[in-house]
């Protein structure tokens, strides 16, 4: 008798404590949800990805670069329903810019833009990166999205700076004295070469 009684007081004490072990986990689940929730209402509230508007020359010069146009077409559409929505932009973002390093227009393709485009790619990246975490930093999302603001108004900066740059006239004598000062015009030393 007082084997099956102490079988039923720990079925029953093993009965208890699966209901509590059930509370605790619905406890937590709704902590995680209030989390996600505040979380996603940060990263939307942040989510602001300012373009200002280039010169008409340079907005002329820009508008074959197909590229630059899908990019700013992606980055100016902004998710609305959930954190996955944040997730699958950025991560249509991270494709379109490191488009960017392609087909650049032949007046813009210099080492200050393609410079400008790879930091551009790596702050874009990275945001990615931190916004897939399991535990989203929402605080550095948000930083993410500041510094690419800052480097996309870089970037339209020194297209501006080419196109002003091409305006300007060049002096008399001016394009042989940049070739002569162009040291891979040089010519060789042959008494270097033969030795």
């Amino acid at each position: 008798m007082k084997a099956t009684s102490l079988y039923f007081l720990l079925l029953i004490l093993a009965f208890l404590s699966c209901k509590d072990d059930s509370v605790i986990e619905k406890a937590s689940q709704q902590k995680e949800a209030q989390k996600k929730e505040v979380i996603f209402d940060n990263i939307s509230k942040a989510w602001i990805f300012v373009i200002p508007s280039l010169e008409s020359s340079t907005q002329s010069s820009v508008n074959n670069w197909i590229e630059w146009r899908a990019f700013l077409t992606e980055i100016n559409q902004k998710p609305k329903s959930s954190i996955g929505a944040f997730q699958n932009k950025s991560s249509a973002l991270s494709k379109k810019v490191a488009d960017l390093d392609h087909n650049i227009p032949k007046i813009f393709d210099k080492p200050q833009v393609k410079s400008r485009i790879l930091v551009l790619i790596t702050k874009i990246k990275a945001m990615d990166l931190f916004i897939h975490l399991n535990q989203i930093p929402d605080k550095k999302v948000i930083q993410f999205i500041a510094e690419i603001n800052a480097e996309i108004n870089s970037l339209q900066k020194q297209l501006e700076e080419i196109i002003i740059r091409t305006k300007i006239p060049k002096e008399a004598g001016e394009p042989d004295l940049i070739r002569m000062k162009d040291t891979a015009r040089a010519i060789p030393n042959t008494n270097q070469i033969i030795k």
